[in-house]
Parts: structure tokens; C-alpha cells; sequence
């Protein structure tokens, strides 16, 4: 079969290649852009999560009011552009303006000024 005289069939490989391209870089979706948050104090340490697993504040995790336990999320820093790769594993944050809780060790991890415990974040669900 000759390519030149069967346009049906050039449409279709054309499909299949755009089709392969747009899925390589889908690995990260957008998801939240600035918004607050901060880390657990240091008292949550050993209690259970929402999901049943034991909190550590070593650990790089996160809570969130509504995704899935087991979501994996990128949360970058606005100010300074560092980021860090967080699992959710429990409900909350339960402060008005917040939309993350994360471990100590990962807000460490993207801020500059330790002192201060909220920052302007933004989030992408990691597929």
C-alpha cells in the first residue's frame, strides 16, 4: 500500500504521534496557586493521621482538606522558587486561609526565614 494515495491512513499516524507527545509531559498537573501554608507543631508527633498512619514531623508529608490520601503533591515556595515533594496523608489544615499542612521537615526544606511558620505556596498534583 502506497502512503501517498491513502490520506485516511497518514491522518491517523499523525493522531497516534500528537496522541504520544501530549501524554510525555503530564506528569504534573497545576493545581493550586498562592496559598498559604504552614507546618504541624511538634506536639502531633506519633498521633494518628486522618489516613491511620502515625505522624512525624521527619517525614515529607501533608494534609489537606479534600484530596485523597496517598496523593502526591510538589508544593513550591513562591518567593523563593524551592520546592518539595509531599504525600498527604491527613485532613486539615482546620485554620481559615490555610491550604496545606506539611511535616516541619518539608516546610524547612522550601523556606528561607525559619522564624516565621506560613507560607505563600503553590501546588501540583504529581501524577
Amino acid at each position: 500500500m502506497n502512503l501517498r494515495y491513502n490520506p485516511i491512513l497518514l491522518i491517523l499516524i499523525s493522531f497516534i504521534f500528537i496522541g504520544c507527545k501530549s501524554t510525555q509531559n503530564k506528569s504534573k498537573t497545576s493545581f493550586k496557586s498562592e496559598v498559604f501554608a504552614c507546618y504541624y507543631h511538634d506536639k502531633f508527633n506519633g498521633r494518628k493521621t486522618a489516613s491511620g498512619a502515625k505522624f512525624s514531623n521527619h517525614k515529607l508529608t501533608a494534609a489537606h482538606k479534600t484530596l485523597a490520601f496517598g496523593t502526591k503533591l510538589r508544593v513550591t515556595n513562591v518567593v523563593n522558587n524551592k520546592s518539595v515533594d509531599v504525600i498527604v496523608n491527613d485532613r486539615g489544615p482546620f485554620s481559615k486561609g490555610l491550604e496545606l499542612d506539611l511535616s516541619k521537615k518539608a516546610f524547612m526544606k522550601i523556606t528561607d526565614d525559619k522564624k516565621h511558620g506560613r507560607l505563600k505556596v503553590t501546588i501540583e498534583k504529581l501524577n
